[in-house]
């Protein structure tokens, strides 16, 4: 297959082209910085040269968009709007000028599109989406990638929760405080992390990719989310750190403000499951925290 991967850059990216170059796939990259021969220059704005590329392609994926992992100031929060709105947009223009267009279009969004919640499990079907700046950002990604339909292209809209890997995302700094004796609860420790182990993360887009039926949004995540206090305590276990200082709500806020952060990634609830995964046949590598991080913390 011929995959485009736009922001591929990034962590996930990485691991995406890993996983599909060794599978005998063709993977192209459209980044900012190209340096190799399979990255392509695009500035996520404009269209260009790289437009091209996308002639018979197989898959597109976007993962593009600036991290919310940064204080939501009023210019954090346009360019996290803007970077991911307009560079949905732009693909939008160059799959619409393609005479043999892309079979199927993966964008990412987010699962933090539904509401905190520590009781509700939220499903494709069932779940509830709420009305804040991160669950509108979401919905905005979403209606600007499903307002134009394709009908030689399946469109599916990414829901993805935490991803865990030792090359990026959360798991390195919960690794790294948890060592520290940081690792105890933060705030109330009730709040429900919904996780995928990376390697399920590929293999889900995959599944996604060969399996026809699946279409419009996918929550991509494990099926067993825990509650933020058995998380770290679990990992507190499998690294034989004995304790774990907690973490109360008026501590994160001062501590956000010097790591840059928002309090929202540690305190949000994200209860969801993977109901289109499951019954489409995917099954998980790692379907509970203990395999994901006994994997993570032995390769």
């Amino acid at each position: 297959m011929k995959i485009i991967i736009a922001g591929g850059s990034g962590f996930l990216g990485e691991n995406l082209e890993k996983y599909f170059t060794e599978k005998g796939n063709h993977v192209y990259i459209l980044t900012r910085n190209p340096q190799r021969k399979n990255e392509i220059y695009w500035d996520a704005q404009t269209l260009s040269e790289w437009k091209t590329s996308f002639e018979s392609a197989d898959v597109l994926v976007n993962l593009t968009g600036k991290s919310v992992d940064c204080r939501y100031h009023e210019k954090n929060k346009q360019e996290i709007y803007s970077s991911r709105i307009n560079s949905t947009g732009i693909l939008q223009k160059a799959v619409d000028e393609c005479s043999e267009k892309p079979k199927i279009w993966l964008n990412a969004s987010s699962a933090t599109i539904y509401v905190h919640s520590e009781k509700h499990l939220n499903t494709e079907e069932n779940g509830i989406v709420g009305d804040d700046f991160s669950m509108n950002i979401c919905k905005s990604w979403e209606n600007e990638f499903f307002a134009v339909k394709n009908e030689e292209i399946r469109k599916v809209a990414l829901r993805t929760s935490i991803v865990l890997g030792n090359t990026g995302g959360a798991f390195p700094k919960l690794k790294m405080i948890t060592k520290l004796g940081l690792g105890g609860k933060q705030g109330g420790g009730n709040q429900m992390v919904s996780w995928i182990h990376v390697d399920d993360f590929c293999r889900a887009v995959d599944c996604i990719i060969q399996n026809e039926n699946l279409s419009g949004t996918v929550n991509i995540t494990a099926p067993n989310p825990l509650s933020n206090q058995s998380m770290m305590r679990k990992l507190r276990n499998k690294i034989r750190i004995p304790f774990g200082l907690n973490a109360p709500v008026w501590q994160l806020e001062i501590a956000s403000i010097f790591l840059n952060t928002e309090t929202e990634l540690l305190l949000k609830s994200r209860n969801v499951y993977p109901e289109k995964l499951i019954k489409n046949g995917f099954k998980f590598s790692y379907s509970t925290f203990d395999e994901a991080i006994l994997n993570l913390l032995e390769s």
